[in-house]
């Protein structure tokens, strides 16, 4: 049953802990109350805001509209055959909380993305990813429901566009759809993805070698990582990375690696390299710094926090002089990953 509240502070619904409010707010968790809802005459124009876990938004004022939370819940095997299986999940299902699920049935593919924050809805909107793996290599597809019509549509693979940290749902279709289930296709057979980041070293810290690998061992070897590298944001307010690597020309890359030989870079392609956003910020002197209560995570400069009271605008106001330093530095835009909301 809809029960609308007004007035509601959010801070306990986003992870950087900022503390605006929604002029109305109400909690989904099924079908029926989200066709209801969406009836509703009196909300019709109303500006939603669409919440999972709150994980990736950066609340910069109040919000004079309806704050909506996706409670979906639900993990079922829907089919499977000799190499794959299908595993549906509601759209407010905990990501993480799905990823263990699937470790501890043997269920491969979403390993490396262990201990992201947020929902399950909200992971192909974002294209997540780590250590080597991205949602849409195990992506099967979705049901989301137009927000003006009402009406359930299916996404396949390609009907989310998705790029880096992007999807259709992040450009197009923009605020247009409520995510309510997430289908993944899993491996029966585990390819493992240990070359990324420090998983190798951590695996040997823990003493499993090749021969006794297991997607369970890799799924702690990066909560270890990620424990130790990453603000809890039940702690320090956060929203994990703010920004993306940029994607920067080949030349481009060449020329800052003569005049910085430390610079580390991935090849996308022939022609692009990926440049780590957390190592540009560092370099130009951001980690650890603090201004009020808005700072650069002490342990990972790609990480912007709030210590205990600031504001939306506080932080976004740090992240532009973040970028303004790191593009007249080194000639890069970096852009947030994050969804401002303002």
């Amino acid at each position: 049953m809809l029960s609308i509240q007004s007035h509601v502070s959010l801070k306990p619904y986003n992870t950087f802990r900022i503390d605006a409010s929604a002029r109305y707010w109400v909690d989904i968790s099924n079908e029926d109350d989200l066709q209801t809802l969406l009836q509703l005459a009196e909300f019709l124009d109303t500006p939603k805001l669409i919440l999972g876990g709150g994980s990736n938004v950066l609340l910069c004022q109040n919000f004079d509209g309806l704050a909506v939370k996706v409670s979906f819940q639900g993990i079922d095997v829907v089919r499977e055959d000799d190499t794959h299986v299908y595993v549906k999940a509601g759209g407010g299902v905990n990501w993480h909380q799905l990823v263990m699920h699937c470790v501890d049935q043997d269920y491969a593919g979403i390993e490396n993305l262990s201990l992201i924050p947020g929902t399950v809805g909200a992971a192909p909107m974002q294209n997540i990813g780590a250590y080597g793996v991205e949602l849409e290599q195990v992506f099967d597809s979705l049901t989301a429901v137009h927000i003006q019509t009402g009406h359930t549509r299916t996404f396949g693979h390609a009907d989310c566009a998705f790029g880096y940290r992007e999807s259709v749902f992040k450009r197009e279709l923009k605020g247009q759809y409520i995510i309510t289930s997430v289908t993944l296709r899993l491996d029966k057979v585990p390819t493992f993805h240990t070359r990324y980041g420090a998983i190798q070293e951590t695996l040997a810290d823990m003493g499993v070698s090749e021969d006794n690998l297991s997607i369970k061992a890799i799924s702690e070897a990066v909560i270890h990582i990620r424990r130790s590298k990453l603000p809890d944001p039940a702690q320090i307010g956060n929203a994990g990375s703010f920004f993306k690597n940029p994607e920067i020309p080949k030349a481009q890359f060449n020329q800052l690696k003569a005049n910085y030989p430390t610079l580390p870079g991935y090849p996308v392609g022939d022609d692009f390299v990926k440049v780590p956003a957390g190592w540009l910020i560092e370099q130009a002197g951001w980690k650890g710094y603090r201004s009020g209560d808005a700072g650069v995570h002490a342990k990972q400069a790609l990480v912007l926090v709030n210590y205990d009271k600031a504001t939306g605008n506080q932080i976004l106001a740090l992240a532009k002089q973040v970028q303004e330093s790191v593009q007249k530095k080194y000639g890069i835009t970096i852009t947030p990953e994050v969804n401002i909301i303002r």
